[in-house]
């Protein structure tokens, strides 16, 4: 019998290369074309100066760490996060741009060890090495068997989404598309002419427009609609108001499920409208930052994942776990007491969307609704009717 909700889990920026693929058997070459740093291996040695030495060369498994557990337990139907890694030997870095990321192709096994099945790539790292280093991510990510949205080597192939069978003729689709204020270079934007992402210049009514009829043209009646998005600046200090506007019009106007929003670097607080998730802002999965400086009071090396679920046939919220973790040495372990108070006063845990709860579940908090009180006495009576016949 088909399940009565969906689960899924989702997870931010997935960031495996530089300082982390230095640390697997095969790993590209170190060199960097930073302002300052000039050696990927440079970010191992800040993560071993702050927590002690790395044990290498690292599993595929090894980022993962303490995740792994958790997502079997969790048992979700698909895994998707936001892959900002390019996954290439290219050594032709995009001109002028700060930060490039990649990793070899060979650690693609990293990917498989969570046993990813989609990746967005509608962000500002997917061409950090050129339009040869798209094509090369597409082309292993195709070869593993992880679907991708957002990023394509034709417009059609940029804009269409990631399709999964969920039964009964229905299926889950997962859109994606990056703003220019993440970071994206206006020439990565998608042509016929050339390779690219699926990007957006500004939130406006002419951008809700085109979200919108992307996503009617492709959704039948019953499919479940994910929307990844990534937008806005790095270590920002609350969810910016033209967000909201968005994520909330692409409920009211398209019918979308689930918003996932990326680029902060940390966790923001969520939202529930009209019955369907907002996730503003999912921060970091892995990174190799743990050596740099705190930007204030966000850290990114405190993560959370979500596992969400939904009603199968309504795609409304059922359910949300959040799930937090501390990066340390490269790899995900268990976030402390005092680091998931932290996450829960960033997340503005103390509140819960009208009509919902949050309860302690371990280390993890669960999002529940609230039973009105009418629900609960007409539960209370069926239950004496039952016991009384």
């Amino acid at each position: 019998m088909e399940a009565p909700t969906l689960k899924l889990l989702l997870g931010g920026d997935l960031m495996l290369g530089r300082g982390i693929d230095q640390q697997m058997p095969q790993h590209c070459d170190p060199a960097l074309h930073e302002a300052v740093v000039r050696d990927a291996r440079y970010y191992a040695q800040l993560a071993e100066e702050r927590h002690g030495l790395l044990t290498t060369p690292f599993e595929p498994a090894t980022p993962w760490g303490a995740s792994l557990a958790w997502m079997e337990q969790l048992q979700p139907e698909l895994r998707l996060v936001n892959l900002e890694t390019a996954i290439t030997q290219s050594d032709r870095a995009w001109p002028g741009k700060g930060v490039h990321f990649r990793m070899h192709p060979a650690n693609i096994t990293a990917l498989q060890a969570a046993r990813l099945d989609g990746c967005s790539l509608a962000n500002n790292h997917s061409l950090d090495w050129g339009f040869n280093g798209l094509a090369d991510t597409l082309r292993s990510l195709r070869q593993a068997g992880i679907q991708t949205a957002g990023a394509g080597l034709s417009p059609h192939q940029a804009q269409r989404p990631a399709r999964w069978q969920l039964g009964d003729g229905r299926q889950l689709l997962l859109f994606a598309w990056a703003f220019t204020s993440s970071g994206v270079p206006p020439a990565w934007g998608v042509q016929p002419t050339h390779p690219g992402v699926a990007l957006l210049s500004g939130i406006n009514s002419g951008s809700v427009k085109w979200l919108c009829r992307c996503i009617n043209r492709q959704r039948r009646p019953g499919d479940r609609v994910v929307v990844s998005l990534h937008w806005g600046a790095n270590w920002v200090p609350v969810v910016p108001e033209q967000h909201r506007w968005l994520a909330r019009q692409l409920i009211e106007l398209a019918g979308v499920d689930v918003v996932v929003g990326h680029s902060s670097h940390h966790p923001l607080p969520l939202e529930v409208h009209q019955g369907r998730l907002i996730l503003y802002g999912c921060g970091d999965v892995i990174n190799d930052y743990e050596g740099l400086p705190a930007h204030g009071p966000w850290r990114a090396d405190l993560v959370c994942l979500y596992g969400v679920e939904l009603e199968r046939r309504s795609g409304a919220l059922a359910s949300l776990e959040l799930r937090p973790f501390q990066l340390r040495g490269f790899k995900l372990q268990e976030a402390s007491t005092s680091d998931r108070q932290l996450l829960a006063h960033q997340l503005g845990l103390e509140a819960a969307p009208t009509g919902w709860r949050y309860r302690q579940a371990g280390p993890s908090w669960r999002l529940e609704r609230q039973r009105s009180a009418a629900a609960a006495v007409a539960s209370q009576s069926h239950a004496r009717g039952a016991e009384h016949p």
